[in-house]
């Protein structure tokens, strides 16, 4: 049951980010990468693990620590599309500058 609510709470999150790009695209970004996942998680975090503060430390260094990659993954993809580039390239790029860059996030956080 618990599952199922993760992916409904999900789905509908990204639904009306995508219902209102339509209207308002800068909205819709907004909504895109607002905190109400990062929280999602942190609840779903908490549940599962009981509150154990040592894995919510761990959690909330990474998210923090983790919005470089992303600022970076739009970055790279404002560039490109700013070059109109196709939709291939300009999420292969992000995500390769995103993955680059996750894996320094990662080594640095060890």
């Amino acid at each position: 049951m618990q599952t199922l609510l993760k992916i409904v709470i999900s789905a509908a999150i990204i639904f009306m980010a995508t219902a209102i790009s339509k209207r308002l695209p800068s909205t819709a970004g907004l909504i895109g990468v607002m905190p109400v996942l990062g929280a999602l998680v942190l609840v779903w975090v908490y549940i599962e693990n009981r509150g154990d503060s040592r894995i919510m430390q761990g959690y909330t260094k990474g998210a923090l620590w983790g919005m470089a990659p992303s600022l970076l993954f739009y970055l790279v993809a404002l560039f490109c599309f700013k070059r109109q580039l196709p939709l291939s390239i300009v999420l292969s790029a992000s995500f390769g500058a995103w993955f680059a860059a996750a894996l320094v996030h990662h080594l640095l956080l060890r």
